[in-house]
């Protein structure tokens, strides 16, 4: 099951970078983005301290039946949390834009191997600091990560992220949250 935390940490992040698209023509600007590294960009805040990397997907892809439809869909967000308080060194944590099915898990394929995420909601997490440290490797050595999942209405996504600026976004919000 995932922490309370986690959800709390989840709900915080989606409020404090709404309005972010790293591949919108016109995206907003949130006062607390302090860098931006190719497709990801890194946001901090100080109350508590964190400072995290995010970004949207290049390409989506919903289908029912195997049929590609068209369905809305809210923030689709990858990101990666360091919050020094709590421990947290390198979350990583995504949301659909939609609730995900009952007990159902998010696929992440990065390199040709896969991982897993557990969801609660519209929230995915892996499901401990070891995963989240071997998701965090393959992401900083690979050029793209594919978030497969399914909403609770039964529509399969798939949501493709560049990993373009990855690392070097991590080594900006680490250090600023030393």
């Amino acid at each position: 099951m995932i922490s309370t935390n986690r959800r709390l940490m989840g709900a915080a992040l989606l409020a404090a970078t709404l309005g972010f698209s790293a591949n919108a023509v016109v995206a907003q600007e949130s006062t607390n983005r302090v860098a931006t590294k190719t497709d990801w960009s890194v946001f901090t805040e100080n109350s508590p301290k964190e400072c995290w990397g995010v970004s949207s997907p290049k390409n989506t892809v919903n289908s029912r039946d195997g049929a590609v439809v068209e369905v809305q869909r809210g923030d689709i967000l990858l990101f990666v949390t360091f919050r020094p308080g709590a421990g947290a060194n390198g979350e990583v944590s995504f949301t659909g834009g939609y609730p995900f099915a009952s007990n159902s898990t998010v696929e992440v394929a990065i390199n040709g191997k896969t991982y897993q995420m557990s969801t609660d909601g519209e929230w995915a997490w892996p499901a401990d600091s070891g995963a989240d440290r071997t998701i965090l490797a393959a992401m900083k050595a690979g050029s793209e990560a594919v978030l497969t999942a399914r909403s609770g209405r039964g529509t399969q996504t798939k949501d493709t992220f560049s990993l373009m600026g990855f690392t070097a976004a991590m080594t900006e919000a680490e250090n600023r949250c030393k």
